[in-house]
């Protein structure tokens, strides 16, 4: 392992824990497993440890290879706070800074919904109900992962939780009904009774606050009552890293670095920078627009300041919202190995 990457890995493990409110205790280091050790290790039993922590967890069912897949990301369960039924106020009556962005949740019986990400990135988690629905907004930073879900699963309505662990770098969520694991970015039970379970994701997306405020009756979520220096992105520099943190899959092919941003829909992916240069693009049965004026919330200490990494709108030949997500092509090319990579030409 290089320097860089030590001191790569040692400031992500603090953001991390940051993002927890807890701190890097002094002398502590982070470093990969010795070789033999990795996640090509297969371990037919999980740590005892995670017995203790996770009781009602069953662990004789799973949707993984190896338990080594899955790693602490660094606080424990609950050590990110998830937040439940927040508080709304009228966007016109908030602040904030023009080109920071939020989870926009526009659901026919509701009025518009935004879920900044100066309160997601230091939560990952928000269960809430828009329109009837029982929803959980979710980002993973690691991954600029951005999905929602309708939380009923047969009949049962799920409340989720931060596991504190990651599988691909990825957030490992957990449900409180029967402390089963699952994957964020794919919505799946992944440990557990639950195993084998899937979400429904609904169209959301990602827009910069000045976009989403212009919207008739738009509502944003109220700043949480907890000590976290909201606004500030404790990940900073993390979208301009060459590797992804705790990450030991294959790199993306086609030459596309980790962290470029990638859109998602289905088991495809377009790379940003494409569809920067092409916007409307009219592909595989869908339409996507690119637009500049939003900031990353991954670049700079402070998100306002993010370099613009602009916006994207994914619709169907009805101009229904289609799902998506806009994460890194390392969290696509691990979940969906056999995805197809759109790149024109």
């Amino acid at each position: 392992m290089t320097r860089a990457t030590r001191r790569l890995l040692a400031g992500l493990t603090a953001a991390i824990l940051a993002a927890g409110g807890m701190t890097v205790p002094a002398g502590a280091q982070t470093s990969t497993p010795p070789p033999g050790q990795g996640a090509e290790q297969a371990i037919p039993e999980p740590p005892t440890f995670w017995r203790s922590e996770w009781p009602r967890t069953d662990f004789t069912k799973r949707d993984i290879e190896s338990w080594t897949e899955i790693v602490s990301g660094g606080p424990g369960r609950d050590g990110i706070p998830a937040l439940d039924d927040p508080d709304f106020l009228p966007a016109k009556d908030v602040d904030l800074p023009p080109l920071e962005p939020v989870v926009a949740v526009v659901i026919d019986g509701a009025a518009p919904r935004a879920y900044p990400l100066r309160y997601l990135t230091w939560h990952e988690i928000v269960n809430d109900t828009v329109a009837g629905i029982p929803v959980a907004v979710t980002f993973c930073p690691l991954c600029n992962s951005a999905m929602t879900f309708d939380r009923r699963v047969d009949g049962r309505v799920l409340r989720f939780g931060v596991t504190g662990k990651l599988r691909n770098s990825d957030m490992v969520m957990f449900d409180r009904e029967t402390e089963s694991w699952w994957q964020q970015v794919i919505g799946a039970a992944i440990v557990g009774e639950l195993t084998g379970a899937t979400l429904r994701p609904i169209p959301t997306w990602m827009e910069s606050w000045e976009r989403f405020k212009e919207r008739e009756g738009a509502m944003v979520m109220a700043e949480p009552a907890l000590p976290r220096a909201y606004g500030t992105n404790p990940y900073a520099g993390y979208d301009r890293s060459r590797q992804p943190f705790l990450y030991s899959g294959a790199p993306p092919p086609h030459g596309i670095k980790p962290l470029a941003r990638v859109l998602r829909v289905g088991d495809k992916a377009w790379p940003l920078d494409r569809l920067r240069g092409q916007t409307p693009l009219r592909e595989a049965g869908i339409t996507i627009e690119w637009s500049a004026g939003q900031a990353s919330a991954l670049d700079d200490a402070v998100i306002a300041r993010g370099r613009d990494v602009g916006m994207i709108r994914v619709r169907g030949p009805g101009g229904e919202d289609v799902v998506h997500d806009v994460m890194f092509a390392f969290a696509f090319h691990a979940f969906y190995p056999e995805g197809q990579w759109m790149l024109g030409g």
